[in-house]
């Protein structure tokens, strides 16, 4: 039988105890594993960062997740950064080093929350640091006294646009999705085409129409992953791209 393919992750640095630790999520571990049926491939972030290219070269695609922290206003034009805004330098020179170097390779990404931003950011867009403050905006930040059931449970729904791949998958112009981010999309990168918006207007998902596959989703897809259809197929189809059985994403009836 064919090797599953190996799909990188730039990881999270965490402190535990009196020590620094290369830290992932489980769930999106375990999306990739049983949603794309692909191998997790855990890639230390470091700072200076290390070669991206030598790392991306044996993987087959790339999944950047979500995260505690944001990134750093002055990788986007931001401004200063605020007190109690989390961040993390290491995480920031990594996953963004590594997205430049998928992206010239064609290599297929899944981008997800932090990962989304990190996405539009390589392609030169902006992002809107506290959401909530925006004028017209909604607060899309998630209920810190609420159980994880409940932060990551259905938040809004989001439109789909017509003729894009989330609509095909989804086969409707709507679904409800979890909503848990303080940042967001401001301008729109460099050849990003929006795949859908919350009610507010705000875009919560856009692929690139310069590569194979490259797609990005505010929200949380890797939460249960196995009971969501449609989120199902967000990570199917990515593992498809990834094993380079299509040059474009498979339809979902």
């Amino acid at each position: 039988m064919p090797r599953l393919p190996w799909v990188g992750l730039p990881t999270d640095r965490a402190v535990i105890g009196h020590h620094r630790f290369a830290v992932a999520g489980e769930k999106y571990v375990r999306a990739l594993v049983e949603a794309a049926a692909a191998t997790p491939v855990l890639l230390p972030s470091l700072q200076p960062a290390l070669p991206a290219r030598d790392w991306l070269q044996g993987l087959d695609g790339l999944l950047l997740t979500g995260a505690v922290s944001n990134i750093a206003p002055e990788h986007y034009d931001g401004g200063r950064t605020w007190p109690g805004n989390p961040q993390d330098p290491a995480r920031d020179a990594t996953a963004l080093a590594l997205l430049h170097e998928a992206l010239a390779m064609d290599l297929p990404v899944l981008a997800i929350c932090r990962g989304f931003q990190e996405l539009n950011v390589a392609l030169g867009g902006t992002l809107h640091p506290e959401v909530h403050a925006v004028p017209g905006r909604a607060d899309h930040r998630e209920d810190i006294r609420a159980t994880v059931e409940v932060q990551y449970g259905p938040a809004h729904a989001v439109a789909l646009a017509p003729g894009g791949w989330l609509r095909r998958w989804a086969g409707t112009d709507s679904v409800p999705v979890n909503s848990v981010h303080g940042q967001g999309i401001d301008r729109l990168g460099r050849g990003l085409q929006v795949e859908a918006r919350a009610p507010d207007g705000l875009v919560e998902a856009a692929r690139s129409t310069r590569h194979r596959f490259v797609l990005g989703v505010q929200w949380h897809p890797e939460w249960r992953v196995m009971q969501n259809p449609f989120y199902h197929a967000i990570f199917h189809a990515f593992g498809q791209a990834c094993r380079g059985h299509t040059p474009v994403p498979l339809d979902f009836p």
